[in-house]
């Protein structure tokens, strides 16, 4: 049975460039496996829209409420949803850059602490009971600090979605940091989730070191 992965963290932690290199690693293993990378901007009509947001078009961050932009990313999914099973049917495993803990992640770190737990439960419904999307098997948490995060942000090159060289969420530092405890939060009571500490002696590790440690859990030895 395939196994669906996810790779999860702060914008600019390296989640595309970890999954790539996941994906080149379980090939060269001779697994074979499919790479998916959500949002899929151009690709779904949600996707586009959640570009719009990104990019400002319905208001600032705390502008518009997270239960609502919650829904733009599930759709996102929703509409992928053949596409993700088809995958998991042909494949011994599926790579997701972002899944669903992003949206749970993203969205609780904008409501008040008193009602983040009511917001995850609700996407989970949103996403898992209500649009019945697989689940991960195992969610690899590449957790950065917000500064070197924001760093490699500013290297990115250009997006499809933006022209802008961060967008709403990548460019707010405050916002970045609640993100980052929602999703320590999530790892904590979750046993199929595996933390990757981005950054060594205050500095940000190779990819390849990272990339390394990742395979060595995910990557099945004889």
């Amino acid at each position: 049975m395939a196994r669906l992965i996810a790779l999860e963290g702060i914008d600019g932690s390296g989640k595309g460039t970890q999954a790539a290199l996941l994906h080149a690693a379980l090939q060269r293993a001779g697994h074979e496996c499919a790479l998916l990378s959500f949002p899929r901007y151009q690709q779904t009509q949600f996707g586009r829209k959640i570009g719009d947001f990104l990019n400002g078009k319905y208001g600032t961050l705390d502008q518009v409420h997270p239960v609502l932009v919650s829904l733009l990313f599930a759709g996102d999914r929703l509409e992928s949803k053949p596409l993700i099973e088809q995958s998991l049917a042909r494949c011994e495993f599926v790579i997701c850059d972002r899944y669903v803990p992003s949206n749970m992640a993203h969205q609780a770190a904008k409501a008040p602490a008193t009602e983040r737990e009511e917001l995850l439960s609700w996407i989970e419904f949103v996403e898992y009971e209500l649009y019945r999307l697989p689940r991960a098997d195992a969610v690899i948490w590449l957790d950065m600090p917000v500064p070197a995060a924001q760093e490699l942000i500013l290297r990115k090159q250009k997006r499809a979605y933006t022209d802008r060289a961060a967008d709403l969420q990548e460019a707010d530092a405050t916002y970045l940091e609640q993100v980052r405890q929602v999703y320590a939060r999530l790892a904590t009571r979750d046993a199929t989730w595996r933390r990757i500490d981005c950054c060594a002696d205050g500095r940000i590790r190779e990819t390849d070191d990272v990339a390394a440690e990742i395979a060595a859990i995910m990557i099945p030895t004889a």
